[in-house]
């Protein structure tokens, strides 16, 4: 298993960093590496919504079915999906600090088939990069409720 956490302080309240972090139908908007996003299930996002998201990943672009695996505003949520013979799981939690709000990010993939773990083995000199990714997006999410 695959994992890395990065986070970022954000000079907002935990419920306006949550709202704007769990607003997917706007996310093209605020993360660029995110070209488009299109929700699946009907009504307010929550615990189940499904949504299809292509982003540019290593320079390339990829499409996955993802789904909200938990919803707890404004704490934390998590959304996931499996895809290439891995399940992936990314955790968002928005913690209370300094007069703001630490927005963390950790991620894991869990590889299920004999071909997904060796490519595990494969990837790992890939982790930095991939942290960085991870990284960037936060700091463009940080930077799009910050000007509001």
């Amino acid at each position: 298993m695959a994992s890395i956490t990065t986070s970022r302080f954000v000079n907002a309240p935990p419920a306006a960093v949550f709202a704007a972090a769990s607003d997917l139908r706007n996310a093209p908007a605020r993360i660029p590496s995110i070209l488009a996003l299109d929700v699946l299930t009907e009504g307010p996002v929550r615990q189940g919504t499904r949504f299809r998201e292509t982003r540019r990943m290593f320079g390339r672009e990829a499409t996955e079915e993802m789904e909200m695996l938990s919803f707890d505003p404004p704490r934390s949520y998590s959304v996931g999906c499996e895809s290439c013979g891995c399940r992936y799981r990314s955790d968002f939690t928005f913690t209370p600090k300094h007069g703001g709000t630490e927005l963390a990010m950790s991620f894991e993939a869990t590889p299920l088939t004999l071909p997904a773990k060796i490519m595990g083995v494969l990837m790992k000199p890939m982790m930095k990069k991939m942290i960085a990714e991870c990284a960037k997006d936060l700091d463009h999410l940080a930077d799009s409720i910050e000007k509001r």
